[in-house]
């Protein structure tokens, strides 16, 4: 059975702000998109099998089911709803950044 995969509104903004900073701080546009569009395939590839990624480390992340995917040079944090067959992407951060500041900060 297939998953649905829904994004926070907080990581939506996570990745728009990464979008903008490769297109007008880098100045590289195509590279924005092509690294969303890849995003976008990798993050709607969770609706089938999203378990396949590890628990975070870190508590109370772990008990809560929060999962972590590698994309690239980022790390897509999410969790399953079994009783309702989503996953919920919360958070994409650069994989450079302190990642237990990143999952203080995730709402």
């Amino acid at each position: 059975m297939e998953y649905s995969v829904k994004l926070t509104s907080y990581s939506v903004s996570q990745i728009q702000e990464t979008v903008s900073y490769i297109s007008k701080v880098l100045l590289v546009p195509e590279t924005a998109v092509a690294w969303s569009d890849y995003l976008e395939k990798q993050i709607v590839g969770l609706n089938k099998m999203p378990a396949r990624f590890p628990l975070v480390d870190k508590e109370p992340w772990r008990s809560n089911g929060i999962r972590r995917m590698p994309v690239k040079n980022f790390i897509v944090y999410y969790f399953v709803e079994e009783k309702t067959k989503e996953v919920w992407v919360t958070a994409v951060v650069y994989s450079k950044r302190n990642q237990l500041n990143a999952l203080k900060d995730m709402p």
